[in-house]
């Protein structure tokens, strides 16, 4: 039973929020439909333009922070030429960009990546790249805690290693940062005309954040006086040494204030991964979760849930004797996994999406897109696992992984047998086109019977 202010979900919404004129309510109003189509209410309030989910996927990408953290270890390990792998980083997630943009417009629903695979491929496929993303969400936070305040320069490659072993831990500074554009598709259910404002914000924000990166990584490199200053300090001993102490804390504090808008995002995005997983009865706990509170329409109890994530996980790496391989290191190939099996749920599945009219449509191009992303997404996860500076980030993942094998196999199979969780694969829902009114019975018809069944299981 939801506490004042809240509900878990059958509750009636408000329609359509006010606004300026009757395009942007149209507007709404389909995407409201569009949610319906896929057996949900519309709970959350939609407001976010194009330009703030694009202000979210920057925000989460953080060039000031991930260039800022991870710009010491890559000179530390490859040097200045390991600026040019940020290119070809970029150029590998614009490609995946492309594939998850196309899904953001056929299934524009919170928390995305889980919504894709359940209906792509199957409530189990979709369990696992949920729970593979509430371990990155988890551990991205406390990864950046640790970052900012660990002595990076204190990571060196060890003797004996091969050049080719140096390339793949300085490309950490491109792997680490280009990551999370996938963000704006999380919120997609709070966007105002989704299928159109998701593919454009996404695309971007990558394409925004490769070349003012680029642009940074040049100009730090350009300005570091020697490898003494800046294995002395890092990037603040470089700044102060061109700047002055006085100038030099006023730039690290907008890298600062960087890092705090990248965890407040952060915060909000798992926060609808786990609202959307526990509409879906799949997760512990999910009469909670899925509870959304009325007055600010979010779900409160799934964000508070993140914080405390967290923490639990920050102690974790904190008492860990490879902190920087555990926290860092998972934060980086996690995100990576969850594209890997994006994207082949898109390639198994693509044919069966329908194109809608005016949204983004990879057409021809699709086949190579898709193919092209695939080989640059296997490289960089074996990139990420094969190195032994990483190793304990493995275990990490590894163990979030078994758990979720276990939550699978006691908790969530017996729900999904009994048809109380999970979401329908694509073809198997009520087809809603034809006549509005027989569009809108079935719809809820849908939602009525799934509703049902999860409340009584919960």
């Amino acid at each position: 039973m939801s506490g004042p202010g809240e509900t878990s979900g059958p509750e009636e919404t408000s329609g359509p929020e006010e606004t300026s004129g009757p395009e942007e309510r149209k507007r709404l109003a389909e995407d409201e439909r569009t949610v319906g189509e896929f057996g949900y209410r519309q709970e959350l309030s939609r407001s976010l333009s194009w330009f703030s989910l694009f202000s979210v996927s920057f925000s989460i990408m953080s060039i000031a922070t991930g260039v800022f953290l991870n710009f010491t270890f890559g000179m530390t390990h490859l040097g200045p030429v390991g600026i040019w792998i940020w290119p070809m980083v970029g150029v590998g997630q614009l490609l995946v960009a492309l594939v998850i943009s196309e899904l953001g417009t056929r299934i524009p629903l919170a928390g995305a990546g889980y919504q894709w695979g359940a209906r792509l491929i199957g409530p189990g496929y979709g369990w696992f790249i949920g729970a593979l993303g509430i371990l990155y969400a988890a551990v991205g936070v406390p990864g950046i805690v640790y970052l900012a305040v660990a002595p990076l320069t204190e990571h060196h490659l060890p003797p004996g290693h091969s050049y080719g072993y140096a390339i793949a831990l300085a490309s950490l500074v491109g792997v680490y940062t280009l990551a999370g554009f996938e963000a704006a598709a999380d919120v997609a259910e709070e966007a105002v005309d989704a299928k159109r404002s998701v593919p454009r914000a996404i695309l971007g924000s990558v394409v925004v954040s490769v070349v003012l990166g680029m642009l940074v990584l040049i100009g730090f490199t350009v300005a570091v006086p020697s490898d003494e200053v800046l294995a002395a300090g890092g990037l603040p001993a470089v700044f102060q040494y061109w700047l002055g102490e006085g100038l030099s804390r006023t730039f690290v504090g907008v890298v600062v204030f960087a890092m705090f808008a990248l965890m407040v995002v952060s915060a909000a995005v798992v926060a609808r991964l786990l609202f959307a997983m526990a509409r879906d009865n799949v997760l512990p706990g999910s009469a909670l979760l899925r509870r959304v509170n009325l007055t600010t329409r979010t779900p409160v109890p799934a964000l508070l849930t993140g914080y405390v994530l967290n923490v639990a996980v920050l102690l974790f790496g904190h008492n860990s004797s490879n902190a920087f391989g555990t926290l860092v290191g998972a934060t980086a190939v996690l995100p990576y996994l969850v594209y890997l099996l994006i994207v082949v749920a898109y390639g198994y599945r693509r044919r069966r999406l329908d194109a809608i009219d005016g949204a983004f449509d990879l057409g021809r191009f699709a086949g190579p897109v898709f193919c092209a992303s695939l080989v640059y997404l296997v490289a960089v996860v074996l990139t990420l696992t094969l190195p032994d500076e990483f190793r304990s980030a493995n275990h990490y993942v590894l163990g979030g992984l078994a758990l979720a094998a276990v939550w699978w196999l006691v908790g969530l199979r017996p729900r999904l047998a009994r048809g109380s969780a999970g979401a329908p694969v694509i073809g198997g829902h009520v087809p809603l086109s034809g006549d509005p009114k027989t569009k809108e019975t079935k719809v809820t018809a849908v939602i009525t019977e799934t509703e049902a069944n999860k409340e009584n299981e919960a």
